[in-house]
């Protein structure tokens, strides 16, 4: 009895074979889902390399910073700080509801700074929605990375292509920092008070070891810039989108309006919030003379990546009390003020910008 040649077995004339779960050829990579994906299912996520890290314990170190901080300081300061506490407790309710209201109205000038630092149309409400949430993500990352981070995720979500969207928060940048100096520059030309603050200058000791690392720092950065062209290609792109953008930006005045005009009340907005609090606590100090100590210790200091404005706070409390104001009654002014604009607005924050998540607008 002849036995058939392999070349004469036709794949139709061989048996049908069954293939249990634990043979080796349903192991085959040929055979697993991630290659025989059935037509129409849902592509597998792949698995990022961020996942294998310590997030948790990071986010968390990141959230208590602040805390850690504040608390330090207030353990060194007790009587200083309960002196504070116990004035803010008695504190006027109404003005401290103003203050409440400019508070309300410097997200909208943030939501208007956003629109205009964009051609395109971004809705309204979810624009004001995010911004209020970013509040939020400030207490988590330094210099206004949190707003910033939320803020691209919002317009990629509206489809904005991620240059574009890096693009408008640096001209949102640009704006606010120079419309806040010309208001700055503003108060010291209204207000006498300006030579109460050569006393808070470094002398040029420290000033020269500033300058210094700052020029290092930008020629390094030149340097890196010229030598290392993969570094530079999508940074001059980057550059050219803003600048095109920026143009187009300038040629609508609907645009111009909300950009600057939003960046010149967003200053505006907190200095008025923070003398509102000043005021039901019985400062006895001028609005410009608290709207000029509040805009030249964030303008001093601003650039200090510090969570949670922790800088511009110790700032701003020396500053007034160079203005002639009682140590107690600043540091309650001080915590009133970042208790309503931070730590107030936080929970609902957080819950707004996980709803928006949720809801995938970011």
């Amino acid at each position: 009895m002849s036995t058939p040649s392999p070349s004469s077995l036709s794949p139709s004339s061989l048996p049908p074979t069954s293939l249990s779960p634990l043979s080796p050829l349903s192991l085959s990579p040929a055979s697993s889902p991630a290659r025989g994906r059935p037509p129409g299912a849902a592509p597998r996520r792949p698995v990022s390399f961020l996942s294998g890290m310590p997030g948790r314990p990071v986010r968390l170190a990141l959230c208590l910073a602040p805390l850690l901080f504040a608390g330090g300081w207030a353990v060194t300061n007790r009587p200083l700080v309960y002196e504070g506490v116990r004035r803010l407790v008695a504190a006027d309710p109404w003005w401290l509801l103003a203050g409440g209201g400019f508070t309300c109205l410097n997200w909208v000038a943030a939501s208007c700074v956003r629109q205009g630092a964009l051609p395109d149309r971004l809705p309204a409400g979810p624009l004001l929605a995010s911004q209020f949430a970013a509040g939020a993500a400030n207490h988590v990352l330094p210099g206004g990375l949190g707003a910033h981070a939320v803020t691209v995720r919002f317009l990629r979500a509206r489809g904005v292509a991620l240059d574009r969207a890096t693009a408008s928060v640096g001209l949102y940048s640009l704006a606010k920092s120079s419309a806040k100096t010309v208001v700055l520059i503003v108060f010291l030309a209204a207000s006498p008070a300006w030579r109460r603050l050569g006393a808070l200058v470094p002398d040029g000791r420290l000033l020269v070891p500033v300058a210094a690392v700052a020029g290092g720092a930008v020629a390094v950065t030149g340097v890196l810039l010229t030598v290392i062209r993969p570094l530079r290609r999508p940074v001059t792109g980057l550059l050219r989108c803003a600048l095109a953008d920026a143009r187009e930006v300038h040629t609508r005045p609907c645009r111009v309006a909300a950009l600057w005009g939003g960046a010149v009340a967003m200053p505006l907005m907190q200095s008025a919030t923070f003398g509102c609090v000043g005021a039901s606590l019985g400062l006895g100090l001028p609005w410009e003379q608290v709207a000029l100590a509040y805009l030249a210790a964030g303008t001093a200091v601003g650039a200090v990546p510090a969570p949670g404005g922790l800088a511009v706070d110790a700032a701003l409390v020396w500053t007034l009390i160079t203005f002639g104001a009682e140590p107690a009654v600043a540091t309650a002014a001080v915590i009133g003020y970042r208790v309503l604009t931070d730590w107030v607005p936080l929970l609902p924050g957080a819950l707004v910008l996980s709803a928006l998540i949720r809801a995938k607008v970011l």
